[in-house]
């Protein structure tokens, strides 16, 4: 099959298979935060953006356990030492003990970036309202190469070689599979109308976080199990 047969165009590129997300479980409101902005998970805890505070908590009952004071008004990364942290047109890297920046490059959207990622040494960060995927690199926020979709696109995740990423326009908002050489949408769960997903992280498993940009809340939502197989 030639490359311009085997490529989708037009609307059916960015259908994908849909299905309706299965939300296992809600965190929050939590108190103080009045939205989430972004989304990671480091091993044990999720970690939210609030805006004022990256808010850690337990997934199993949902109490809060730490607070970092810092910006953090969009995507957020755990590297397995450092989070990193979208703050207006820059990205901090912290310290996850003692939540001091250590570090700070400039975010490839000029503060219209929205997720954030950690993945095979790189930073994959979406571009909210132009519709992109950029992976950068962690040390000078050099664009390595980006991704087109086209959704806003708010979270971004990486787990067992899937990069999925959320989106958000209106009332409409869903967590999509994409193929990463192509942009090419592989499945879709759909939100309920009226939820927003911000932030996304997996767990390394079976479940993705999701951030309300509109609400003090995160949901655990099921991934797909043809998905990990």
């Amino acid at each position: 099959m030639s490359s311009s047969q085997s490529r989708k165009t037009g609307k059916d590129r960015f259908e994908g298979a849909a299905q309706a997300a299965e939300i296992v479980r809600e965190y929050g409101p939590f108190e103080g935060v009045e939205r989430i902005h972004g989304v990671t998970h480091d091993g044990h805890q999720v970690w939210a953006a609030t805006g004022g505070q990256l808010l850690a908590f337990d997934p199993a009952d949902g109490k809060p356990t730490r607070r970092i004071d810092v910006a953090c008004d969009a995507g957020t990364a755990f590297d397995g030492t450092c989070f990193y942290q979208i703050a207006e047109a820059r990205i901090d890297k912290i310290d996850a003990v003692t939540g001091k920046v250590l570090a700070s490059i400039p975010a490839p959207g000029n503060g219209s970036d929205s997720g954030l990622t950690w993945a095979e040494g790189s930073l994959w960060v979406g571009e909210y309202r132009d519709r992109k995927i950029h992976q950068i690199d962690p040390a000078t926020g050099a664009i390595r190469r980006t991704i087109e979709s086209n959704r806003f696109v708010t979270g971004v995740t990486w787990v067992d070689g899937e990069l999925w990423h959320g989106t958000w326009e209106g009332d409409q908002s869903d967590i999509r599979r994409i193929d990463p050489a192509s942009g090419d949408v592989i499945a879709r769960l759909e939100m309920p109308s009226g939820v927003g997903v911000s932030g996304l992280e997996s767990d390394g498993a079976g479940l993705f976080y999701a951030g309300d940009g509109r609400a003090s809340k995160v949901r655990a939502v099921r991934r797909p199990k043809a998905a990990t197989a």
